[in-house]
């Protein structure tokens, strides 16, 4: 009798998050250790963050993160485009430097991710994504929360493509 244990499969085919599709992910730390409380790794994290976001062609996205995990929303600049690999590339990024750094880090191994449809309000996920701080009670306003930026975009670009932040 095989007593392997078996991954169950929960991710799309990989040629999904190609090209010019938009992705949210969600990326926890290990033990949801609250690492992000320290502001250092917060900066080691987002430059991890813009430079897996240009390597793998990245058009525009936002960042979010709270103390034990990242939010992060992105879209591809053109086919060749791999959301996939910019957030391995990312997590593997931050690792390294922060290990360089002196500082014990660890990410969940795996990751939740949505791939947003053409019918899905992107203004919608972008304003959830963005309160999630106050939803949780560590500001009163998100534009309070210091842990947030901007991709390929200004905060006066996004609020122009979605409305209302």
């Amino acid at each position: 009798m095989d007593k392997t244990v078996r991954e169950k499969q929960h991710r799309l085919r990989p040629d999904a998050y190609r090209g010019r599709v938009i992705g949210t992910f969600t990326i926890c730390t290990a033990q949801r250790t609250p690492f992000f409380l320290e502001p250092g790794l917060v900066e080691i994290a987002v430059r991890a963050l813009t430079e897996a976001f240009a390597q793998h062609h990245g058009h525009a996205g936002v960042y979010l993160f709270m103390p034990d995990h990242a939010h992060v929303m992105v879209s591809g600049r053109d086919a060749e485009a791999d959301l996939l690999a910019m957030i391995s590339g990312f997590k593997q990024k931050t690792v390294y430097r922060a290990h360089r750094a002196g500082w014990v880090f660890a990410w969940q191994k795996d990751f939740y991710d949505h791939l947003v449809r053409a019918n899905e309000d992107y203004g919608a996920q972008v304003r959830y994504l963005l309160r999630n701080p106050v939803r949780r009670g560590l500001c009163a306003r998100w534009q309070d929360w210091a842990h947030k930026g901007v991709l390929g975009q200004t905060w006066e670009q996004l609020a122009l493509n979605i409305g209302t932040l």
